[in-house]
């Protein structure tokens, strides 16, 4: 066999391993970047799971403390007013705090204050109450013409209402701006020849209004 000849038979055997090699180092690439992506994808989503378990964790924290503080407000603590005013009976947070001034003079036969831990100024315009209550010796329709001017505006909103316990009587609900400068829910009930105001001075107390105060309150009429 001449030299030409020889050289062309390596040239064929050489072909099929370059073709060989070309295939080997293609898949070699193709497995290593779908290792790379499988890696990649691995420790994206073993974050992504972390992050949620640890969201998990916290916003279960948040369910089981509020769920226990809510617990910690019972069994709640009770006032119970002059039975010449009515004996307002108020169910109140065992966690909150109260002051009562009850006077058979005056304007208002009963105020009353009540704030969880404990009660701040009653004479500081500033302080918000979770709280307040008030049998004033006005008429129930004096004050409630008081709100006339913000509903007509849009500031509040009055609707009819009745404590659970005391179903005979038909007062309002006010909700929205119930001073000038405090956001909160006023129920306003007459009682006898006066008025009754129970009303919270902020809206992060509405649920412990309407879970805690208004259901539990009564007087008789």
């Amino acid at each position: 066999m001449n030299r030409l000849s020889q050289r062309g038979a390596i040239n064929l055997l050489l072909i099929p391993f370059i073709m060989l090699l070309i295939f080997f180092l293609g898949a070699a690439g193709f497995g290593f970047w779908a290792y790379s992506q499988r890696s990649h994808y691995k420790d994206h989503s073993d974050q992504e799971v972390s992050a949620a378990v640890n969201e998990a964790i916290k916003t279960q924290k948040t369910t089981d403390a509020a769920d226990a503080a809510e617990q910690a407000k019972k069994p709640y603590d009770t006032y119970i007013g002059p039975s010449a005013f009515g004996n307002l009976t108020i169910n109140y947070p065992k966690t909150w705090s109260s002051y009562v001034v009850e006077s058979e003079r005056g304007g208002n036969p009963v105020s009353g204050y009540f704030q969880p831990g404990f009660v701040p100024s009653v004479t500081d315009p500033d302080n918000t109450f979770a709280l307040r209550v008030e049998l004033v010796q006005t008429s129930y329709d004096t004050v409630l013409t008081q709100f006339k001017s913000s509903l007509t505006v849009g500031k509040v909103t009055i609707a009819p209402y009745t404590l659970p316990k005391v179903p005979s009587i038909v007062g309002s609900r006010v909700e929205g701006q119930i001073t000038p400068t405090k956001q909160g829910t006023m129920v306003i009930l007459p009682l006898r020849n006066m008025t009754l105001k129970i009303w919270t001075e902020s809206n992060d107390f509405k649920a412990d209004l309407d879970t805690a105060i208004l259901p539990n309150f009564s007087f008789v009429p």
